[in-house]
């Protein structure tokens, strides 16, 4: 990489920086779209991944992190010691990516994206100190969504390797899964699967209060809303002691006809 990277796309610069990369790499101040473009990348990358350093806005994290599959992938990186995050008190004026050998200012104009690179050795050295101690003294970002490499192996051991395939296209045929009108949240779909599955309302929730999406409460409270809408049914499972147990049942007719692949989207209609 020895020339600034002009009429790039953000993921062919962020691609570029990781491949050319020979040690540790600061990411600073990206944008919401740097953000999502870079779990992405670094999610799909083929070879080892340095570690990235993102020092990020923090309102804008949390914004970004609301997405549970932008989230759940980050968290994967992080346990892979690919990604550390950390909260910017003042942002500098550009978006940075910095290596041992070279920093990349991300300018955007209009819808066109540049990567402008030097690799002079005076600079590169000073921009590497500089971000190095702003980094020691950040914030850490608490990131509570479960990596989503946890939440399939427990979801496949404990309820059954159906539901985990379920979840998985179910996800896979989103875009975004935050449940605010543009995705089913990580709840909803994990309810959807579970009634999918005939699997128990204690044992879904159990399972996602252990591995970190939500608290038994919060199931319980959207799934009486998917149940007053008539997405899922229960019915009563005696158990030989204590209150019967609910099992959950796919309510509409439309979602009981509906592959893996449409089911987020008939889902996504009717809860609309």
């Amino acid at each position: 990489m020895t020339s600034n990277l002009l009429n790039h796309q953000i993921d062919d610069i962020l691609e570029t920086v990781l491949s050319d990369a020979s040690g540790d790499v600061y990411m600073v101040n990206p944008s919401w779209d740097a953000i999502e473009e870079f779990v992405t990348v670094a999610t799909e990358f083929d070879g080892d991944l340095p570690t990235v350093h993102m020092l990020a806005d923090e309102r804008t994290l949390k914004d970004v992190m609301d997405d549970f599959i932008v989230a759940s992938n980050a968290a994967d990186l992080i346990v892979e010691d690919a990604l550390a995050l950390r909260t910017l008190d003042q942002a500098p004026e550009n978006s940075l990516l910095i290596t041992d050998d070279r920093v990349v200012a991300v300018v955007h104009a209009g819808d066109r994206v540049g990567g402008l690179v030097t690799d002079d050795e005076e600079f590169v050295e000073a921009a590497v100190d500089s971000y190095a101690s702003r980094w020691e003294d950040a914030d850490a970002f608490n990131l509570r969504t479960p990596p989503i490499s946890r939440v399939r192996e427990t979801l496949s051991d404990e309820i059954s390797t159906d539901a985990e395939g379920d979840f998985s296209a179910i996800l896979n045929s989103l875009e975004t899964a935050r449940g605010d009108g543009d995705g089913l949240d990580e709840v909803t779909i994990s309810l959807l699967v579970a009634a999918k599955n005939d699997a128990l309302l204690y044992d879904i929730s159990k399972w996602g209060e252990d591995v970190g999406i939500a608290s038994k409460a919060t199931f319980s409270r959207t799934k009486t809303k998917l149940e007053d809408m008539g997405l899922i049914d229960t019915e009563k499972v005696p158990i030989d002691v204590g209150r019967p147990r609910l099992r959950l049942k796919i309510g509409d007719e439309r979602l009981q006809e509906a592959d893996n692949g449409q089911l987020a989207t008939v889902a996504q209609s009717i809860l609309n």
